[in-house]
C-alpha cells in the first residue's frame, strides 16, 4: 500500500490492469448493484442547480422518478447519499442508446449544458473510496466485480493499470501533484 497525504492506496490499484470495455458490459455498473452512485453534498447541489439542463438527456422513466422521489436518497449501508434507483435497479440518470447505458449527467456535460462531469464515484470506478474518519484517511480500494471481466481482459491486453486508466478521475479528485506522486511511487517500486 502507498500513503500519499491522507490517502491510502490499495496495491491492486497499481498492480491490476483495467480499461472500461463498455461495448462488452453495456454499462452494467449503471443498473447492477444494491444502491446508486454515492454523492457528496456539493455534487447534489451541482446536480440540483443544473437539473433542467441534465433532464433533457434522461429517459422519461428517470425524469418521472426524479420528479416524484428526488435525485438522491440516503443509503444506510453506505452511511451516505446516493443517486436514486428505479424499481428495476437502474440509476435514474441512466440513459440507454442502442442497448448501451450512458450517464445523462455526462451526456449533458459533453453537450456543454453543465460544467459537472458526473459523480466522482462513477468517474473513479472501479476504485471505491472508504473514509476512515477516525484517522482522517481516504482508503482507495479496487472494487472487483464480475461485470467488469472484459475491462480486466482489455486492460491486460494493453497493459494499462487501474490508476493509469483513471488518471483523469484521480487528478480531478486529488489533484495533479497527488497523481504525479502516485506515478512516481509506482515506478520506483515496480523496478
Amino acid at each position: 500500500m502507498f500513503l500519499i497525504d491522507d490517502v491510502l492506496i490499495n496495491e491492486e490499484i497499481y498492480q491490476k490492469n483495467f480499461i472500461c470495455n463498455i461495448e462488452k458490459c453495456k454499462g452494467a455498473c449503471c443498473w447492477e448493484g444494491d444502491f446508486g452512485a454515492p454523492l457528496d453534498a456539493d455534487e447534489i447541489e451541482l446536480i440540483e442547480k443544473d437539473y433542467e439542463a441534465i433532464k433533457v438527456h434522461l429517459d422519461q422513466e428517470g425524469i418521472d422518478h426524479i420528479e416524484k422521489n428526488g435525485i438522491y436518497e440516503y443509503v444506510k449501508d453506505l452511511r451516505k447519499n446516493a443517486t436514486t434507483l428505479l424499481k428495476d435497479g437502474r440509476c435514474v440518470f441512466l440513459s440507454m442508446k442502442d442497448g448501451v447505458a450512458k450517464c445523462g449527467i455526462e451526456k449533458a456535460h459533453e453537450a456543454g449544458d453543465t460544467d459537472f462531469k458526473k459523480p466522482i464515484s462513477c468517474h473513479l470506478y472501479p476504485i471505491r473510496i472508504d473514509q476512515n474518519k477516525e484517522n482522517g484517511f481516504d482508503v482507495l480500494r479496487y472494487d472487483k466485480w464480475d461485470i467488469c471481466g472484459a475491462a480486466c481482459t482489455l486492460g491486460d491486453e494493453h497493459k494499462v493499470r487501474i490508476y493509469e486508466f483513471l488518471e483523469d478521475a484521480l487528478t480531478r479528485k486529488y489533484g495533479d501533484e497527488f497523481y504525479a506522486q502516485l506515478k512516481a511511487l509506482v515506478q520506483k517500486f515496480s523496478n
